[in-house]
């Protein structure tokens, strides 16, 4: 009897210790999918999304990652390749040839550039981006369009009179979008030979059909507000026509025509609804078959002006900062060039979180370190920006939860010296145990007041519960963190090498919604 007793007192001691771990297990559970819950919520007021089965997001760790996959999928592709960059290198005759091969094979191929006009033209009639471009022309012209996009700012005497790159401080198109057929490359990263060896950025690769035609349709967009190239015998080797068949007016004609026809055009993209499953169907498979859902989020501010802007990167972001309530919930930040949007940074330091981590490039790993001309002192003006950063971080009182940390991998320009361009934004787990990242932004943006007021911008914030991901998301944020080094205000103090001349702080003043 005793025995029997003790057998059954055992089971119960059993069950209760399986039911508390359940319950343990449940709530962390429960407290990790209520937090995804109210970030789907705030992002319900956007009318596109799509949805994720595991195995679809790849994450790339090194700018070698970044070449490699682009040749291969470049070489791979049958249908179409479409690409979006601020420039390509004027050296890149190796990625022009791979994609002229490319097109060599695949007698059904199309090839689909956009490039900023301001940025890739400077050098003309030297070498340029537009002059290596052109070259595909002369052979696949029926099959290769190649678009410049110029930013309406520069229209009227400031094309004349405001020096080549000096003028790119106006506006750019600065979208990184690379597609194979259904398969999609985002990504901060340009196309030139820094980014493929020793430049570090970001990179994230989506397989989706519908996720691929979404960004294609946008690239399409903008290419029909741009400029486009045509071949010629003349030694610049190119010129640029505006084709009939464009959604707007050409700007030269008249500026406010062209920015109300974007407008229109750019708030039905935005607004239409665009998801390539049944929503409800999707929500309840989440955790199960579609355990990812990915926001695609722009910002077109210079083509809403004077008008409403419509842009959905800077009130999404917000909207997300928002969500954190926890002090548990923790989030990291990183810009290459580092002048956060107001906004931005006061949400940050507003955050109850107990351990958050900025992330930005030393001055030794600044892509302008040592550059020539003006450009020379912008290292000096982001380190002026860190700094005040730090003062707004102890004036509330957040030294403790907050840490700065310079990004350095010996000194950029020097024999395996590396820059830093990586920006992003990553929301991480809500135990000690598991700090996985739960969501992440990945794209283009600096996060920085120019983004805000002068590109175009395009990213995606990912939303995801697959554990192989939020792996792969914390190896990337491992990646970054290991060039890192804690900064404080005692090292502004104390470090000669800190200090900021007067002319550099009036001038980050003056000039600080261009950097």
């Amino acid at each position: 009897m005793r025995s029997s007793h003790r057998i059954l007192l055992s089971c119960a001691v059993w069950r209760h210790t399986c039911s508390s771990k359940s319950i343990r297990f449940s709530s962390r559970t429960m407290s990790t999918h209520s937090y995804l819950d109210l970030v789907k919520e705030k992002l319900s007021v956007l009318s596109t999304k799509f949805y994720f089965r595991r195995n679809e997001i790849d994450v790339l760790y090194s700018p070698s990652d970044f070449y490699e996959t682009l040749k291969s999928k470049i070489s791979k592709a049958e249908r179409r390749i479409f690409l979006a960059s601020l420039y390509l290198g004027k050296t890149e005759d190796e990625l022009v040839d791979c994609i002229g091969k490319a097109l060599e094979n695949n007698p059904n191929l199309k090839v689909y550039f956009l490039i900023d006009g301001l940025r890739g033209t400077r050098e003309a009639p030297s070498k340029c981006s537009a002059t290596l471009l052109a070259r595909l022309l002369e052979k696949y012209d029926n099959r290769v369009d190649i678009r410049l996009y110029k930013t309406p700012a520069v229209i009227g005497w400031k094309e004349s009179v405001v020096p080549k790159r000096f003028n790119e401080g106006l506006g750019l198109q600065h979208m990184k979008i690379y597609g194979f057929d259904d398969e999609l490359l985002l990504s901060g990263a340009n196309l030139s030979s820094d980014y493929f060896t020793n430049r570090q950025d970001r990179y994230y690769l989506f397989r989706s059909k519908p996720f691929a035609d979404y960004y294609f349709q946008l690239h399409q967009l903008i290419s029909k507000l741009s400029y486009k190239v045509k071949s010629t015998d003349t030694l610049q080797k190119f010129q640029l026509c505006w084709p009939q068949s464009n959604l707007a007016q050409e700007p030269k004609i008249c500026k406010k025509t062209f920015i109300r026809h974007a407008a229109d055009e750019l708030q039905k993209f935005l607004k239409r609804v665009n998801s390539h499953q049944d929503a409800k169907e999707a929500e309840v498979s989440q955790g199960g078959e579609f355990p990812t859902v990915v926001y695609p989020i722009s910002q077109f501010t210079p083509l809403f002006t004077g008008l409403h802007d419509y842009s959905t990167e800077k009130p999404t972001l917000l909207d997300v900062l928002s969500t954190i309530k926890d002090p548990s919930i923790n989030w990291t930040f990183t810009a290459g060039y580092f002048n956060m949007f107001p906004a931005i940074m006061n949400q940050l330091i507003s955050t109850p979180s107990e351990h958050a981590t900025v992330i930005t490039a030393s001055p030794y790993a600044n892509g302008f370190f040592e550059s020539k001309g003006v450009s020379g002192n912008l290292p000096g003006a982001y380190l002026h920006l860190s700094k005040k950063f730090l003062q707004n971080v102890k004036r509330s009182g957040k030294e403790s939860n907050i840490i700065l940390k310079e990004w350095k991998r010996g000194v950029v320009n020097k024999p395996g010296g590396w820059s830093y361009h990586a920006k992003g934004i990553w929301i991480s787990g809500m135990t000690e145990k598991d700090d996985r990242p739960l969501v992440t932004c990945i794209g283009s943006s600096n996060y920085t007041r120019r983004a805000y007021s002068s590109d175009l911008e395009s990213n995606a914030l990912i939303v995801t519960r697959d554990e192989e991901l939020r792996d792969k998301m914390r190896n990337e944020l491992e990646n970054l963190l290991k060039y890192t080094k804690s900064i404080n205000l005692d090292d502004f103090k104390n470090d000669p090498g800190r200090k900021v001349g007067t002319g550099v702080k009036i001038a980050t003043s003056i000039l600080g919604s261009k950097l």
